[in-house]
């Protein structure tokens, strides 16, 4: 893709201000979705919990990258915690499919990349899916089919428009591996629950370059999973940790503690998500890190 202008929502999260200095690097020209009033020309305001955007601040965007959403492992999911998740993904991403929609002509952009997660998919247990499954059943399921149908607006109007089905994101900014890394340091990391449970990670920098390519790959469309090819259990990803950074990880959390810990959103820990990658693969992207060990040292 030649240096282009590109819109994205969710700029000041993990995986959006990654992207955002990829692409500045490459010399692109981003436009940051904000919800304050916009302090430069490189500003645009929008309210995604009201469905609000200025859909003018988007003309001439080559694409639109969404990636915004209230914390999902924040706090325990209470029922207004769970609507706020909802509103900010699902109500945001229809403004901007809205937006972009009303857009014509050269001002239209071209690629519409929304972001979503493999809770798509709920429990997998010892099963791989891929982007051929259906959802599963519960929260995380219903909100991913319902945030990936917000989009239609700009998919009926022409708009190329791609889903990141994302997993575990290993960095030490941010997301999960963010508490995991200075437990495991201290020598007291270990297994959750059983530990059979598999867990769909990805590396930051693998997730930066699969939105890179999906937003220059002309011709995909629809969702992708984006998580490394070999899903691993979190007994052995524990052990991963434990080999890398030289630590013993003997403790285990019960279930139980889990559960009373972080109520309704320990499914989401103790819940198996075996994911393959294969539209992914099969458009041509290749992982720098596939393998755990070297998505841990990557991240440190």
């Amino acid at each position: 893709m030649e240096h282009s202008k590109i819109a994205v929502a969710g700029a000041s999260g993990l995986i959006g201000g990654a992207l955002v200095r990829s692409l500045t690097a490459d010399g692109h020209e981003v436009v940051r979705l904000v919800r304050g009033t916009p302090r430069t020309a490189g500003e645009v305001r929008w309210d995604p919990e009201g469905g609000r955007v200025d859909a003018a601040g988007l003309a001439g965007c080559h694409a639109v990258v969404n990636l915004a959403g209230a914390g999902v492992g924040d706090r325990r999911w209470t029922k207004a915690h769970k609507q706020r998740i909802r509103d900010s993904r699902v109500k945001g991403t229809a403004a901007l499919a809205e937006a972009v929609a009303s857009l014509e002509g050269e001002d239209r952009p071209r690629v519409f990349v929304n972001g979503s997660a493999i809770g798509y998919y709920g429990e997998t247990g010892e099963r791989t899916v891929d982007e051929s499954a259906p959802p599963g059943r519960g929260f995380l399921p219903e909100l991913c089919v319902e945030w990936e149908a917000a989009a239609a607006p700009a998919r009926e109007a022409g708009v190329r428009t791609v889903f990141t089905r994302t997993g575990l994101v290993v960095s030490r900014e941010g997301g999960a591996w963010q508490r995991l890394f200075p437990l495991f340091r201290a020598g007291m990391g270990g297994r959750m629950g059983d530990g059979r449970q598999y867990w769909s990670y990805i590396a930051l920098h693998d997730e930066v370059a699969a939105i890179r390519h999906l937003l220059d790959t002309d011709g995909l469309s629809g969702p992708f999973n984006v998580t490394a090819p070999n899903p691993l259990t979190n007994r052995e990803i524990t052990a991963a940790m434990g080999r890398v950074l030289r630590r013993p990880t003997p403790f285990a959390v019960p279930a139980p503690v889990l559960r009373g810990v972080l109520g309704e959103m320990a499914g989401d820990v103790l819940g198996s998500a075996r994911v393959l990658p294969t539209r992914l693969l099969e458009s041509g992207f290749r992982f720098a890190f596939p393998e755990i060990e070297g998505v841990i040292r990557a991240a440190l």
